[in-house]
């Protein structure tokens, strides 16, 4: 058995298959499988150390301006999309794959058009509950279409019935402990954590709003706080410095510039504040935790705002906007929340019953079921 799987750009695209992909080779050791990606994106350093073959194409997106440097971009990215055709013409000639794997980023597009072109059976996953351009075109032609939450099902016509099959979680998110994961913070008694972060890069208005929080919290230690600044916010680091945190500590309140052990953090936490990108909310349905999300808004389709209402609507998490997040909308929130317990269990059971803890499974058996 072969099988081809096209993702690319973010992380969020690529760990999901990566995680499908290894499920299917511990499953059945004698497959073949090939990723196809970009050479100047993270797939050409995370999938090869995953352990798997990877082909590369030139591709990239549009740019939706009409600014000089757009409209070049534009030109070079339809004429990397003509070149792409041939390029995957041969990639698909050279490994005859017995079904093709479409989990997003701009590479997707052109690989899982060409195989389905080619009668080679197709399938694609979407992550988001808003579904972006290449996806919403790519469903109507390929054989399968899933979906992280039911949401999507609105925005995609399909063959098909879609299928509904969460988005895969890390093993240690799954099987992580609330108590142990204390435990291993350091945190004693029954003050509740807080988690909050801007991704692995940072937000500024995430961390412009946390500033005020994090240093009255660290005095009055009213709970413990995890923060993360990111990489790019090393400026906050000394900002804090200057507020009275020592090696990043004040109190009950800590300062990181990334959170390297998330699995533990997380499981720990109580409530946790971020961005709305789907491989967080999966990890916060798994955990079943309370959250306070506020959706990035320079993202395609506005999808993590959508991603965010997906749970909101259900009660299962709490939403803020980056228009309107500030020190005291956030505060206030979060005060509610940590003061209403029978509110934060209720939260909690709603978001877990979201959780598709089996996704792997479902994602491979939807695959293994179009090889011919």
């Amino acid at each position: 058995m072969k099988i081809l799987f096209a993702a690319g750009g973010t992380a969020g695209h690529i760990n999901p298959a990566i995680a499908v992909a290894s499920y299917i080779k511990e499953k059945y050791p004698d497959t073949e499988i090939l990723f196809v990606g970009t050479a100047d994106h993270m797939e050409s350093r995370l999938v090869p150390n995953a352990g798997f073959e990877f082909r590369t194409i030139n591709i990239s997106g549009f740019r939706r301006s009409f600014s000089p440097e757009a409209i070049m971009h534009n030109f070079k990215t339809l004429a990397r999309l003509v070149k792409s055709q041939g390029d995957c013409k041969q990639i698909l000639d050279e490994f005859r794959p017995d079904v093709c794997v479409g989990f997003g980023g701009y590479v997707s597009g052109p690989v899982i058009e060409k195989a389905a072109q080619m009668g080679i059976p197709t399938c694609i996953h979407e992550q988001n509950a808003f579904p972006g351009i290449t996806n919403k075109t790519l469903a109507k032609q390929v054989d399968r279409v899933m979906v992280t939450v039911e949401d999507a099902i609105n925005h995609l016509e399909a063959k098909r019935e879609i299928a509904v099959t969460g988005l895969p979680v890390r093993g240690e998110i799954i099987n992580a402990d609330k108590e142990f994961s204390r435990a291993q913070l350091g945190i004693k008694g029954d003050k509740p954590l807080v988690l909050s972060f801007g991704g692995s890069l940072g937000a500024e208005p995430i961390n412009e709003a946390m500033f005020d929080i994090l240093v009255e919290n660290g005095k009055n230690e009213n709970y413990y706080h995890i923060h993360s600044v990111g990489t790019n916010g090393t400026e906050y680091l000394e900002k804090f410095e200057n507020a009275g945190f020592k090696n990043g500590r004040l109190g009950t309140a800590e300062i990181r510039q990334y959170i390297d052990n998330m699995d533990v953090c997380m499981a720990a936490a109580d409530v946790v504040i971020g961005r709305a990108g789907a491989s967080s909310l999966s990890e916060i349905e798994a955990l079943g935790k309370a959250s306070i999300l506020i959706p990035s808004p320079h993202v395609a389709e506005n999808h993590q705002y959508h991603n965010a209402m997906a749970l909101v609507n259900r009660n299962a998490a709490r939403i803020i906007e980056e228009k309107d997040l500030t020190s005291k909308t956030l505060k206030e929130m979060l005060d509610n929340l940590l003061s209403d317990k029978e509110e934060l269990k209720m939260i909690e059971k709603n978001v877990k019953a979201m959780a598709i803890n089996d996704s792997r499974e479902r994602i491979a058996d939807i695959i293994i079921g179009l090889v011919k």
